[in-house]
C-alpha cells in the first residue's frame, strides 16, 4: 500500500513538473531567439540610417580603395568599412542591397541575396515594404543553419534598398541547451525534494495503518496483550482504532476463558480419575482368575486417559505462558537434552546422533526451548523402530537458528503433513503407538509463544524431519 500511493503521489508530481517545465522550455528558447532577432533588427536599422539618399558609389568607393570619394561616396565608404567590421566582430553575414539586388554594402564581399530557403522569403518580404516575419524557431537539436532577418528602407513611401543580416545559430543553440540544462537542473532539484516530501506525506499518512498492522501482527503471533495506542489521526481510523482494541478485548477473554477452562477441567478430572483407578484396582483384588486381560485393558485405558489430562493441562499451561525469551547457546541446550534421552533410546535399542557446532546463540525461551525438544524427541523415539538412528542437528542462518530432528520411522504422506501438529490428531497408521496427539501441538505453542516456530518435512528414504526455528537476535513487537 505503501508503494502504491508514494507512486501516484510521485507520478503526479512528476505531472505538474512537466507540465510547468515544458512550456518554460518552450518560453525560454522563444526568449533567447527573439533577443537575437531583436539585435538584428537593431542593427539593421543603424544600418538603413546610414544610407545615403543619393545613388550608388563611383569608382572610388570600391573596397579596398582607402581614400573615400566626394559627395556621397564617404558615407558610402564609412558604411562598407562598418559592414566589414560588423561581420569580423560577430560573425554576422550582413548586405545592404538596392532593389535590383545590386549590393551597396556587403560582408563578405561574395554574398548575395540567397535564392532559397528562409533568406530569400525574409529578403522579398522586406522588398514588399514589411519587415520580415519571425524566423522559425531554433531548437538545440536544430541543423546547423542561419537566423535571417531583413528590413526595408523606405524614402518618400518607396522601398530604395534591403538591409539583410544572416546570423549563425550555433551560440542560440548553445545558449538554449544551457539554460534548458538549467531547467532540468531545478526540476531534478525539485523532484528530489517532491520525492522527499512525499515518503514523509505517505508515511504521516499511513501511520495508523502501520500500527494497526503491527498490533495484529503482534496478535497473530501470540502476543495476545498488544493493542492500538488512540491517535490523533483522521476519525474513520481512531473509530477502527477503538473497534479493534474492543475487538481483540473480546477474542482475549474468550481464549483466556476458553483455556481457563481446559486446565480446570483437567485438573479437576486427575482426582475423580485416580479414585477411579484405586478402586479398579481394589476390584482386581477381589476378581477371580481368568479377569487378568481384562484388568490390564482397564489399567491400560486408566493411564492414557490421565496423559491425555496431563497433556491436556501441559497445553492449556504453555497457551497461557508469556515467556520472556533470552540470550541462549541452543547448542549447549541441544546437547543437554540430547544426552538426557540418551539411555531412553538406548533401552529401546535406537541410536541417537547429535551433529552441530560447538556454539549457536539465539533468543529463545530455554524452558519452552527445552520443554519442545523433549515433545519432539519423544515423538521421534516412539516412531523409530530398534537398530535405527535419531539424528539431531544445528543449522545456523542468517537470521535464524534451526534444530532439526530426523527419525527413521514411517514417515507421513503430504495430507497427514498438512495436519501433523493439530491437537488430538494421530494419523489411522499409527493409533496402536502410544500417546494423546498433544505432543506436537504443545511443541509448536512454546515455540511460537517465544517468537520461534515449528516445521515439518519428509526425510530420506523415509521417516520425518521436524525443524525447530528461534530467531538469532529478539524480535520486537510488530518485527
Amino acid at each position: 500500500m505503501r508503494n502504491r500511493l508514494l507512486g501516484i503521489l510521485i507520478a503526479l508530481m512528476a505531472c505538474v513538473l512537466a507540465a510547468l517545465g515544458v512550456p518554460l522550455a518552450y518560453l525560454i528558447a522563444a526568449s533567447e531567439q527573439s533577443k537575437v532577432v531583436v539585435d538584428r533588427i537593431d542593427d539593421a536599422a543603424r544600418f538603413a540610417q546610414d544610407l545615403p539618399t543619393q545613388g550608388r558609389p563611383n569608382a572610388s568607393a570600391v573596397k579596398g580603395d582607402p581614400q573615400p570619394g566626394p559627395g556621397d561616396n564617404g558615407r558610402l565608404y564609412a558604411l562598407t568599412s562598418e559592414a566589414d567590421r560588423y561581420h569580423e566582430l560577430y560573425g554576422v553575414r550582413i548586405g545592404v542591397f538596392q532593389r535590383d539586388g545590386s549590393s551597396i554594402a556587403v560582408a563578405p564581399d561574395d554574398w548575395r541575396p540567397p535564392a532559397a530557403g528562409p533568406g530569400r522569403q525574409a529578403y522579398q518580404e522586406a522588398l514588399a515594404g514589411r519587415r520580415s516575419h519571425n524566423p522559425p524557431q531554433v531548437w538545440p537539436w536544430t541543423p546547423e543553419r542561419t537566423l535571417a532577418v531583413a528590413l526595408p528602407v523606405v524614402r518618400d513611401g518607396d522601398v530604395v534598398a534591403v538591409v539583410l543580416t544572416e546570423s549563425p545559430t550555433g551560440g542560440l543553440r548553445s545558449r538554449i541547451l544551457h539554460r534548458w540544462l538549467v531547467l532540468a537542473g531545478g526540476e531534478a532539484l525539485a523532484m528530489i525534494v517532491a520525492i522527499l516530501l512525499a515518503v514523509r506525506l505517505t508515511g504521516w499518512v499511513l501511520l495508523p495503518v502501520r500500527t494497526l498492522d503491527r498490533a495484529t501482527h503482534d496478535i497473530a503471533t501470540g502476543r495476545l496483550g498488544a493493542r492500538v495506542a488512540p491517535s490523533s489521526g483522521p476519525p474513520e481510523l481512531r473509530r477502527l482504532a477503538r473497534s479493534f482494541n474492543d475487538m481483540a478485548d473480546h477474542v482475549g477473554l474468550a481464549i483466556d476463558q476458553q483455556r481457563a477452562f481446559v486446565a480446570d477441567a483437567s485438573h479437576q478430572l486427575r482426582n475423580p480419575l485416580a479414585a477411579l483407578l484405586l478402586r479398579v484396582e481394589l476390584i482386581g483384588l477381589e476378581l477371580p482368575e481368568g479377569h487378568e486381560e481384562e484388568l490390564v485393558a482397564v489399567r491400560e485405558e486408566g493411564a492414557r486417559l490421565a496423559r491425555v489430562l496431563d497433556d491436556l493441562l501441559g497445553l492449556a499451561t504453555a497457551e497461557g505462558s508469556r515467556p520472556e525469551p533470552e540470550p541462549v547457546d541452543l547448542a549447549e541446550l541441544v546437547r543437554t537434552r540430547v544426552d538426557a534421552w540418551t539411555p531412553l533410546a538406548e533401552r529401546r535399542g535406537v541410536t541417537l546422533h547429535w551433529e552441530g557446532p560447538p556454539m549457536a546463540h539465539a533468543w529463545a525461551d530455554p524452558i519452552g526451548f527445552g520443554s519442545a525438544l523433549d515433545a519432539v524427541l519423544d515423538n521421534a523415539l516412539k516412531f523409530t523402530p530398534a537398530d535405527s538412528t535419531v539424528r539431531v542437528g544445528l543449522l545456523i542462518g542468517k537470521d535464524e537458528v534451526t534444530a532439526t530432528v530426523t527419525d527413521a520411522g514411517p514417515g507421513l504422506t503430504e495430507e497427514e503433513l498438512a495436519r501433523v501438529g493439530d491437537r488430538f490428531w494421530r494419523s489411522s497408521r499409527h493409533q496402536n503407538i502410544d500417546g494423546s496427539g498433544l505432543g506436537l501441538s504443545i511443541a509448536r505453542t512454546l515455540l511460537l509463544a517465544g517468537g520461534g516456530g515449528l516445521e515439518f518435512a519428509p526425510a530420506e528414504p523415509n521417516g520425518l524431519t521436524v525443524r525447530l526455528v528461534v530467531p538469532r537476535r529478539r524480535r520486537w513487537p510488530g518485527a
